[in-house]
């Protein structure tokens, strides 16, 4: 589990009800609850809840890998394929690195339901950058 997960309460991460429940360097899995923080207007899934999902685990893995004094971790790339519909309840993502560089990591999200069915797929590049060249 993510040990410093309070920090993160104050970001879109608490804003959405999300939970890291495991975070290895080949693994990082989440939930977040289907409710109406993450529904669109018709009452299913928002995409932006899972896109905001897949990003958060693709970037919470780098993050735990990279030197954190000096390096930050950023979202640089997100593609998702919005498969099934959602009305409530909880999903899961799971992330897995498909490329683990110096400057970027690529990784491999699948957001499932509580029956493992298959809510969304997406692939997140994120980028590994100097503290002090961070903008913004």
């Amino acid at each position: 589990m993510l040990e410093d997960q309070e920090q993160y309460r104050n970001s879109m991460f608490g804003a959405l009800g999300m939970q890291i429940t495991e975070l290895t360097a080949d693994r990082v899995v989440a939930t977040m609850p289907v409710s109406a923080a993450t529904r669109q207007y018709f009452g299913v899934l928002h995409g932006g809840a899972s896109v905001a999902l897949a990003e958060t685990v693709a970037s919470v893995g780098t993050y735990h890998q990279i030197d954190k004094e000096t390096k930050v971790a950023v979202g640089l790339e997100i593609n998702a394929n919005h498969i099934r519909g959602k009305r409530d309840g909880i999903v899961t993502a799971t992330a897995t690195p498909l490329h683990k560089g110096r400057t970027t990591m690529v990784w491999d999200i699948k957001i499932t339901d509580e029956d493992e069915r298959l809510i969304c797929i997406s692939r997140c590049t994120v980028a590994i950058v100097p503290k002090d060249k961070l903008r913004g």
